[in-house]
């Protein structure tokens, strides 16, 4: 059962911080399709601050990701996060 997929409550935040480093891009990829389709054009992404690593990953899935329009970092976040902004629309982009 070691195998089976990780169910996660889709809410408007997401904290990567479980999660490896090399599932990153599809955690992100699949959490921006299931936020998008519970309706939220908001989501925050928490990957922590450190040497940026974690964030260039988040970025980099943001921004191939055809539903956000556009995602900026959360200044104010004392574990360093993401802002995305998602688009109801997939064929826009």
């Amino acid at each position: 059962m070691a195998d089976e997929p990780v169910r996660i409550p889709i809410e408007t935040q997401l904290d990567l911080h479980a999660f490896a480093p090399r599932d990153i891009p599809s955690v992100v990829h699949a959490y921006i399709d299931a936020a998008a389709a519970a309706g939220f054009r908001e989501v925050r992404l928490i990957h922590g601050r450190g040497r940026g690593v974690q964030r260039g990953i988040v970025q980099a899935a943001l921004d191939r990701h055809p539903r956000v329009v556009e995602f900026w970092d959360d200044a104010g976040a004392h574990l360093g996060a993401t802002f995305a902004r998602l688009d109801s629309d997939s064929e826009r982009r």
